[in-house]
């Protein structure tokens, strides 16, 4: 159980693992895990478990209703929880310290984690961007 929502950890495949993300699409597990082995991590990552569902309609039966039945819903995407075996991890302190460095040496800034750069523009931190 974490002390706050900042903080999580769980089992995962067996192992205690501080989470870093939760519900993560493929190509987003590939770059964390990349980026958190270059940093000298132990990533494991795991399917994350099916959205729980509604109860199922009751069933109808011909007779009773003319109308067509609905479709089935969509299979769920196929997303994962991403976990390193560092139960004391944080992301938001690994960012925010910079604790995290790219592979060309930068230091890992929020928008290169959430990937909305390709590179990392580590020059002024981020407390002195005015």
């Amino acid at each position: 159980m974490a002390i706050n929502q900042n903080h999580l950890f769980e089992e995962l495949n067996g192992i205690k693992c501080g989470i870093v993300e939760k519900n993560v699409k493929p190509g987003r597990v590939e770059f964390l895990k990349n980026l958190l082995e270059l940093n000298h991590f132990t990533v494991v990552v795991m399917p994350s478990p099916p959205p729980k569902t509604a109860a199922p309609a009751p069933v109808v039966t011909a007779t009773e209703s003319t109308a067509p039945a609905p479709p089935p819903p969509p299979p769920p995407p196929e997303t994962f929880t991403v976990g390193v075996t560092d139960i004391t991890f944080n992301p938001i302190n690994a960012i925010f310290g910079r604790l995290l460095h790219t592979k060309d040496g930068h230091v890992v800034t929020l928008a290169y984690w959430q990937q909305k750069e390709s590179v990392s523009h580590d020059d002024i931190p981020y407390f002195d961007n005015r």
